[in-house]
């Protein structure tokens, strides 16, 4: 049985950094794309970083290139989001999901995406 369990939100001042974990269970990780998607209150769900299955690459949207990286550590089967210089844009809640049936670019769309995280929420004050 597919499982993801997110981990490392929190509150951060603009400018700071935060990292999350996205720990996996039940499946070849190297198998599936993993993405990580945002959603911010009373807005609909947007992609922020994906990386692909089988060394497909990474996909980012263009508010969060250069500032946020997506990496995996197979042996840990946990994938990790690295959130720097962080702005006011970017709070909201931070899902982790997994897909096994979408290769390279796909990845940053969410309808392809059949497992999900709980989310982890993320707060940048004022």
């Amino acid at each position: 049985q597919v499982h993801l369990v997110e981990s490392g939100g929190g509150l951060v001042q603009p400018g700071g950094s935060l990292r999350h974990s996205c720990q996996t269970s039940g499946f070849a990780l190297d198998n599936y794309s993993i993405g990580w998607f945002r959603q911010a209150p009373g807005q609909v769900r947007v992609g922020v970083i994906c990386s692909s299955s089988y060394g497909g690459g990474t996909y980012s949207g263009d508010a969060v290139k250069g500032r946020f990286t997506i990496f995996r550590d197979n042996a840990k089967a946990t994938v990790y989001l690295q959130m720097n210089s962080l702005t006011l844009e970017d709070p909201g809640v931070y899902y982790c999901a997994a897909s096994g049936r979408v290769y390279g670019s796909g990845c940053i769309e969410d309808h392809l995406f059949d497992y999900w995280g709980q989310g982890t929420q993320v707060t940048v004050p004022l």
